[in-house]
């Protein structure tokens, strides 16, 4: 906000006060019509006449001083007018209260419901007259690329030109030519190629020399969206409304000022158009690397299955993902599986609508204490800094925490936050690590129902794998749509979309013990090595692939799992060994998928009469529940 709060008693030009008589004003600047009339305006303008002695002067001047001292005592408070401390008043600084729209919402409702020009039928999308369009052969950027192509994950989006410094300047200065923000937020990180061999496996997404592709199974989830609507800790909405409400009695300076006339401008959960680019571009990369896996529904004369569920978000990626693998219009391309999201309904995708457990907060969630005391100890610092300059209003480690939040959501809703500047590199480290202790134990491998509720997903897996209908629907699996036309067999691509919280507990259940190792999470300080890190397993847009291979030095099929182009060893699933590209035979791939449906108890993960202990009195590294 820029309000001017300098008071002008009224301008004089020539002797003349433009504070008297607006009459008197009026005939000043109107002609005169007679030497009387005259007399006035020669008297007001004349410049070489005194009206005033010295004493009227330093009267005036001293009656004037008074009264603006009494004014902003007024508006500022004795605090700025007394011994002060530089957090009450700092120096050299103008008091701007924050407008009474500060931290309100800015909703841009576009489309309008009935715009009054709209005449689709006089627009068709299609008139003929297309030219030319013979296809090419299909891509195989995978096999044919001299190398792979990586994925730096923030098109269009704008960092921040500079991090608040720590005391240690010198190595804050050297850090931060390599430091990437946007992959340092978490879950809500765009999607990026990790290095390779950070899983631990020496070995790119490309297939070994010995082996050709074969087929695909594509779990993806949901591009870049508006927060959710409710958050146990943080939540940019509840943050900003606390600001608008009291909007009257605080004031920020320096850093900070720029939340003086800030406002709100989220939606709530649906794709910023960040992420819908995000769903076409990764539509696109996949047909460039797996293209000519089409070829075998050419052979068959048949089309592509892919899933999705009903949320706004998941529909919208999905279609997103849809035209940039198969180009506009997608239409007798492929077919759109859509299965709903809602209490009471069977979705893999959505596991925890059928899983009370899961909704239960006594039983899962279980983050919230090691978050709090982790952001208390990585903010605090932060928490001081920005306390020194915003006035009138206490900040709690939740909401420097929020600002984080808000940093990345701005950033993937409007391309740029000023709330990234406010922070410094190890506090974005921070940041990242509280992202990893939500999700490990909420979603992963400490939570007690993650794998309950990835297993669902593991049997359509293997169903898919086997080519055999899934014998027995005993977890979130939905059997009304696993018939040949809605769930086929067979196929040589699978594309499925759903949350970050499910791939979480599908990497749970087919046990990556890689990632379990790092468990479990400490909330005091940030492990020096770590292999579970949530903004390289569950990104916005994050990816999986499950890869097909047939090898001339294997006897059998092999499969690998890519996340994100980085290989993960598969030697915690039972019968798979340490293996240089990471590969595994299918048959055993798939025996020791079936151990662990049999040992995964849903009814007592979900349904059970169970209890967990408070803080690390239990803990579970393999996503079961207390038994």
């Amino acid at each position: 906000m820029s309000q001017n709060k300098d008071i002008e008693g009224g301008l004089v030009y020539n002797g003349y006060e433009s504070a008297r008589d607006p009459d008197s004003e009026r005939e000043a600047l109107l002609p005169a019509s007679s030497e009387t009339d005259a007399a006035v305006p020669v008297a007001l303008y004349s410049p070489s006449q005194s009206r005033f002695n010295l004493l009227h002067l330093s009267s005036a001047f001293a009656a004037g001083a008074i009264l603006c001292l009494l004014a902003q005592l007024a508006v500022l408070g004795p605090g700025c007018f007394s011994p002060r401390s530089p957090v009450d008043c700092p120096a050299n600084e103008s008091y701007v209260y924050a407008a009474p729209y500060a931290g309100s919402t800015e909703v841009d409702n576009y489309p309008p419901p009935s715009p009054t020009n709209a005449f689709p039928s006089l627009f068709p999308t299609g008139v003929g007259y297309a030219g030319a369009t013979p296809t090419g052969a299909e891509p195989a950027l995978i096999v044919t690329g001299a190398a792979y192509p990586l994925h730096t994950g923030a098109a269009q989006l704008v960092a921040p030109s500079h991090f608040h410094k720590s005391d240690e300047s010198e190595t804050e200065s050297r850090k931060e030519k390599d430091f990437d923000i946007f992959r340092k937020w978490g879950n809500l990180s765009p999607w990026y190629s990790v290095k390779k061999g950070a899983f631990g496996v020496d070995s790119g997404p490309e297939p070994p020399e010995t082996c050709r592709i074969t087929g695909l199974h594509l779990l993806h989830r949901h591009g870049a969206r508006y927060p959710t609507a409710w958050a146990s800790y943080g939540g940019p909405s509840k943050f900003a409304g606390r600001l608008h409400d009291a909007a009257e009695n605080w004031h920020a300076t320096g850093k900070l000022s720029f939340i003086n006339d800030w406002t709100y401008k989220l939606g709530e959960e649906v794709l910023t158009p960040f992420g819908r680019q995000q769903l076409f571009d990764l539509g696109v990369s996949m047909r460039l690397k797996y293209g000519f896996l089409l070829k075998n529904f050419t052979d068959s004369n048949t089309i592509p299955v892919f899933r999705t569920e009903s949320q706004d978000r998941m529909l919208a990626s999905a279609m997103n993902f849809a035209i940039g693998f198969f180009g506009y219009p997608f239409e007798g391309q492929y077919q759109q599986t859509i299965t709903i999201e809602a209490p009471g309904y069977n979705n893999t995708f959505a596991p925890y609508e059928t899983c009370p457990n899961a909704r239960n907060p006594s039983k899962a969630d279980r983050a919230l204490p090691y978050l709090q005391e982790w952001t208390s100890i990585y903010l605090r610092h932060a928490r001081h800094r920005l306390q020194h300059h915003l006035h009138g209003f206490d900040l709690s480690y939740e909401d420097v925490y929020t600002m984080q939040q808000m940093c990345a959501y701005e950033t993937v809703a409007l391309g740029f936050s000023k709330y990234c500047e406010l922070f410094t590199q190890e506090e974005w480290e921070g940041f990242n690590y509280a992202m990893d202790i939500i999700f490990w134990y909420d979603s992963a491998f400490g939570s007690p129902v993650a794998r309950a509720q990835g297993v669902g997903y593991i049997q359509e897996l293997v169903s898919r794998l086997t080519e055999t209908p899934i014998e027995t629907h005993n977890s979130s699996t939905n059997s009304t749509l696993h018939d040949p036309i809605t769930f086929p067999l067979g196929n040589s691509l699978y594309v499925d979309a759903t949350h970050e919280v499910v791939v979480l507990n599908v990497i749970t259940a087919l046990n990556l013990s890689t990632f379990a190792a790092a468990g479990p999470l400490p909330a005091d300080h940030i492990p020096k090595k770590r292999s579970f890190r949530t903004s390289e397993l569950a990104p916005f847009a994050t990816n999986i692939q499950f890869q097909l291979l047939s090898c001339t030095s294997e006897p059998d099929p092999q499969i690998r799992i890519i996340i994100n182009d980085g290989v993960a060893p598969l030697t915690g699933i039972k019968g798979c060994p340490e293996q240089r590209d990471g590969m595994c035979s299918v048959n055993a791939f798939v025996e020791g998928q079936k151990e662990i449906i049999r040992t995964t108890d849903w009814i007592h993960d979900c349904h059970g009469d169970w209890a967990v202990p408070a803080g690390p009195l239990w803990e579970t590294t393999t996503g079961d529940a207390p038994k």
